[in-house]
């Protein structure tokens, strides 16, 4: 578990990261946002580059804190009890919620990318689809999901949660790298 350590992209990262480069470099963007975390901000101007785009970092899209599990593997955690130090689910939903609030009030009509990490994302995901984290689908690296953001109402487009019976749910699959 990473957690909020800075790391760096692996070859794999990389690569990936120039699949979404090219496959976006033809669109519109007016603003790349990513998490302060080393390897986001190196994703991140990979991405921006073809734009010609300097990557403002944000802490709010920093991965979870996972406290004292950070550093450790998930199959050696089996049957541990979770630590009091890990961020809550209720913490991290009110920092997606800050973020998703920060975009609209700083780039209001601006087309913006976010590279943040796995976990943050499904939670941003979740208050724009205003759904449990639990019934959004997993995120895959260099996954690419869009999001249309209003500072009235915010809402998400094309925001698959697996729990069919989510008001907000939508049937479209989101864009892979």
């Amino acid at each position: 578990m990473q957690g909020q350590t800075h790391g760096e992209l692996n070859e794999r990262g990389v690569e990936q990261a120039h699949i979404v480069a090219e496959r976006l470099a033809g669109e519109r963007i007016d603003a790349v946002l990513a998490s302060d975390l080393r390897r986001a901000v190196q994703t991140a101007e990979i991405i921006a580059a073809p734009h010609g785009l300097t990557v403002v970092t944000t802490p709010l899209l920093r991965e979870r804190d996972w406290g004292s599990f950070t550093g450790r593997f998930i199959p050696e955690l089996r049957g541990e009890a979770w630590p009091d130090d890990i961020e809550t689910e209720q913490a991290l939903l009110m920092r997606a919620r800050s973020f998703l609030e920060y975009v609209t009030a700083t780039f209001p009509g601006k087309r913006v990318v976010a590279v943040g990490h796995g976990i943050t994302n499904k939670a941003i995901m979740a208050v724009c689809a205003k759904c449990p984290m639990r019934d959004v689908q997993r995120m895959m690296n260099a996954e690419v999901r869009r999001l249309s953001l209003s500072p009235k109402k915010l809402q998400g487009c094309g925001i698959p949660c697996q729990d069919s019976r989510s008001t907000n749910a939508s049937s479209q699959e989101p864009d892979q790298a």
